[in-house]
């Protein structure tokens, strides 16, 4: 996940399972070498990105160390004092051969068990969530078109965004998300439901369910102006001055997520309670720096 003041650009790979329990184990897997620093440099970056050889961390602070380690959203962990969004650690990690993404993973939470002392524990709490469901006027969504993604194994790494040039090409079944000075686009070629639930729980900051009943891919282009409701997004995002909070819709602009989900997908999001899992922190500490 990579942020930054004024624009950013998400491409996020769907959350794997990558354990049935919380606690690791001896013999749980481990980078093979792991340096741990904490960033001074300012908060203008934030980046954790897996790759086969091990993992590179930016100016990551602990939270979003784990978001990426257990596959849960911000809205997902519970408890830990402030400094665990606070303060940014770059991290370089490192491993002998080639590791699978869920394997990186896997490291990463041993790593966070062992050099910040992590103890969590799992618990489902009946917590708000939003349903996405089909509106009133019918679905409206496009089949996909030839060669509007790149085919891409879903286990491969992302490829590393350079400042200042194009993406490669969108990945198929990936939801990506653009901020812009006239608000937000949401993009993606080959989507499937569930892809633009995790991006949407994601931007609105609560659980999305899918209940559209709808099984099939389709290509997406939605475009919204960020307002309170879009409560994860980056405070940069959309007009203004990048540190102000989001402001309303301009009537010559798009329209708030979800006027623009109802007149551009024939989606509808419903206000709800329902089960969320949530990940509860134990115990954590400051690490040692190596």
């Amino acid at each position: 996940m990579r942020c930054r003041r004024g624009t950013f650009r998400t491409a996020i790979a769907p959350a794997v399972a990558v354990c049935a329990l919380f606690g690791q184990s001896d013999t749980a897997p481990r980078f093979d070498v792991a340096s741990v620093k904490r960033n001074i440099s300012g908060p203008n970056l934030m980046m954790v990105r897996p790759h086969a050889g091990g993992l590179t961390a930016e100016n990551a602070p602990l939270k979003l160390l784990m978001q990426n380690a257990y596959g849960v959203q911000d809205y997902q962990i519970s408890g830990g004092p402030g400094w665990i969004q606070s303060d940014g650690y770059d991290i370089e990690a490192k491993t002998n051969g080639k590791a699978s993404h869920e394997q990186v993973l896997l490291m990463l939470r041993s790593l966070l068990e062992d050099r910040f002392q992590l103890k969590v524990h799992h618990e489902t709490r009946e917590l708000p969530v939003y349903a996405l469901i089909a509106a009133k006027s019918g679905l409206k969504l496009k089949e996909p078109k030839e060669g509007s993604c790149v085919p891409v194994d879903p286990n491969a790494d992302l490829p590393r965004l350079v400042p200042g040039q194009p993406p490669p090409g969108r990945p198929c079944g990936r939801v990506g998300v653009f901020g812009e000075p006239g608000g937000v686009r949401m993009e993606g070629g080959a989507v499937a439901m569930p892809e633009l639930t995790r991006m949407l729980a994601m931007v609105m900051h609560r659980p999305v369910l899918d209940r559209t009943g709808f099984t099939g891919a389709f290509d997406l282009h939605l475009e919204f102006a960020p307002d309170e409701t879009a409560a994860g997004l980056p405070r940069s995002v959309g007009k203004g001055d990048p540190d102000s909070t989001p402001a309303a819709a301009d009537a010559a602009g798009p329209p708030p997520i979800f006027a623009a989900l109802q007149e551009q997908l024939g989606l509808r999001l419903e206000s709800t309670k329902g089960p969320v899992d949530v990940l509860v922190i134990d115990h954590v500490e400051r690490p040692t720096e190596n």
